[in-house]
């Protein structure tokens, strides 16, 4: 197994995580943050753990970042993916694992927003010989697939320089993701959430000789957690499509850096499944969301009075150490950290970081 530096990967060392996944047969979590509270859970859980991590943004988590005050939306997701960004780059080494910097979901509205994104790249790989960030998505799968491989084709020539890759979907998954996608309605036909495996085996002729290329192939998946039968996940899907590109390129077995999106709320069986069919990479996303709310949730319930008075009515006592947000958003954090335990041990990344130890 190759190692490289800890800190934020790129070019060769991103390769060679990516290359270690797949040999190992294990998946890395992809987490949304929205600030410096839930990047910190996030490689503090990734240490504990001895495990890579990949560490995301959406288009709102970047703006939120930057402050909702700012009046210019565009402007503010640049600031806010660029600072998350540097932010990682600081700490992720001091941590010691390997970190995979990526963007979330962005549709044809957005791209402006990763052309900014990539521009800042660019400048920085002039600078320091790294880009700013390791991969970015491009979400067209809503439009045609010419179309869609199209851009992403352009948009992949721009990356491959800087050692970046490009994540794209295929097939819808379904539900909403800040503003990308739709809400899953009761008994509608779900047909195009489902792959076809010659569009992915598409998709891969195309782009893999341009850059690094990794696939979000939809296999029933959403966005959220609904309630039990209303999704069907078929993760045979993700099989068919690697043997379909195996036979059609005689490369060795699952070829393809696949990616499970909507991973909240899966069985095991169906993330041993997906994981067993060359997912390198899931995302969570509400289950971090509400790992985060009951944490905190259950302190505002055990010290309700410190939440309404700064002097404690019946004592006369401060509740200043009580309310004090490093308390509460700590609990926050751990409680981050908890769910994110349960994770690296199912996906089977649990002790297999490739960082080189000092």
């Amino acid at each position: 197994m190759s190692r490289v530096s800890p800190g934020v990967v790129s070019g060769a060392s991103y390769t060679a995580l990516i290359k270690a996944c797949h040999e190992g047969g294990y998946a890395l979590p992809a987490i949304n943050v929205v600030g410096t509270d839930s990047v910190n859970a996030v490689l503090e859980a990734a240490a504990r753990n001895g495990s890579d991590v990949v560490i995301q943004v959406s288009n709102g988590g970047a703006r939120f970042y930057a402050g909702e005050g700012l009046p210019d939306a565009h402007r503010a997701r640049v600031l806010g993916a660029a600072s998350m960004a540097r932010h990682v780059h600081l700490l992720a080494k001091e941590y010691g694992i390997a970190v995979i910097l990526h963007t979330d979901h962005a549709d044809r509205k957005l791209i402006p927003w990763l052309d900014d994104l990539i521009t800042l790249s660019e400048d920085e790989f002039r600078t320091t010989g790294k880009p700013l960030f390791t991969s970015h998505m491009l979400d067209l799968s809503a439009e045609p697939i010419e179309d869609n491989l199209a851009t992403s084709a352009a948009m992949l020539k721009r990356l491959a320089p800087l050692g970046m890759g490009l994540e794209i979907e295929l097939g819808v998954t379904g539900g909403e993701e800040d503003g990308v996608g739709h809400d899953l309605e009761d008994g509608a036909d779900n047909a195009h959430l489902y792959t076809q495996p010659e569009d992915v085996l598409k998709a891969w002729n195309l782009l893999s000789p341009i850059g690094t290329v990794s696939i979000a192939a939809s296999f029933g998946n959403v966005h959220g957690v609904y309630k039990p039968g209303n999704v069907q996940l078929r993760p045979e899907i993700l099989k068919n499509s690697q043997e379909a590109v195996e036979q059609a390129t005689q490369s060795g077995p699952k070829p393809l850096p696949l990616v499970f999106h909507g991973g909240s709320g899966s069985t095991i069986a169906e993330i041993d499944a997906a994981v067993s069919y060359g997912v390198f990479k899931m995302n969570l996303d509400t289950d971090i969301q509400f790992a985060f709310a009951q944490g905190v949730g259950h302190y505002v319930l055990e010290h309700p009075v410190a939440f309404q008075h700064q002097i404690d009515p019946s004592t006369d006592k401060p509740m200043k150490s009580l309310y004090d947000p490093r308390k509460w958003l700590r609990v926050g954090e751990k409680s981050i950290v908890s769910r994110l335990d349960e994770a690296f041990e199912i996906l089977g990344s649990k002790g297999r970081s490739v960082a080189r130890k000092a």
